[in-house]
């Protein structure tokens, strides 16, 4: 007989949409961050499938655009890492945040929680562009009352052993820093969606 709480608990259904952070750049499949977050939570006995929806140079509006396609029916959350091509293009914040906040009403709307990753401006843009920036995701998280995890790359920035050559990619080791420090959060997220009744 197979144990019941498996047999009673089916998997939650997680997309991350994301761009090359999620993607696994340069990354065999199985270190990419969908893959390395899902090998966590089920050690953690968290029945969960955790599906891989990054695109490599992808946008917040490249992310809007794809959105309905990428992240399907029967989709129960999303973790939401978006932002890090529109900073280090200078694309306007406002135009980064009219496409996180539309991404984030239209998952809404589906009745799909959401995790929202924040990303933070680089030195070099100025103090004026890092200000707009990195207000887009903890004034959207308060607004759209959605989980925040303040900085995707918290933990990895600048050390060497933990990214790759171009200093941008998180190495294999890298994403599990990530894997592990956003942890708490995806569990939150997981504890929101098994509280509902689902169909």
């Amino acid at each position: 007989m197979t144990g019941m709480a498996g047999a009673a608990e089916r998997p939650v259904k997680v997309v991350v949409l994301g761009d090359s952070l999620v993607a696994g750049f340069q990354l065999p499949a199985g270190a990419a961050f969908p893959a390395q977050l899902q090998k966590a939570l089920t050690a953690k006995g968290l029945a969960v499938d955790v599906a891989n929806a990054g695109v490599s140079g992808d946008t917040s509006t490249g992310g809007l655009a794809r959105l309905d396609w990428s992240v399907p029916d029967g989709t129960e959350a999303v973790i939401l890492e978006l932002g890090a091509n529109d900073m280090l293009r200078g694309i306007d914040p406002k135009v980064t945040r009219g496409a996180l906040g539309e991404i984030v009403r239209r998952l809404k709307a589906r009745h799909i929680d959401v995790l929202l990753c924040g990303m933070r401006a680089a030195p070099n843009l100025g103090p004026d562009y890092a200000r707009a920036f990195d207000a887009i995701y903890p004034e959207l998280a308060a607004a759209d009352g959605i989980l925040l995890y303040p900085f995707f790359l918290d933990g990895i920035v600048a050390d060497a052993d933990l990214n790759q050559h171009d200093g941008l990619h998180p190495t294999e080791a890298g994403v599990a820093v990530i894997v592990q420090r956003i942890l708490p959060k995806v569990e939150e997220l997981l504890s929101r969606i098994r509280a509902k009744p689902r169909s």
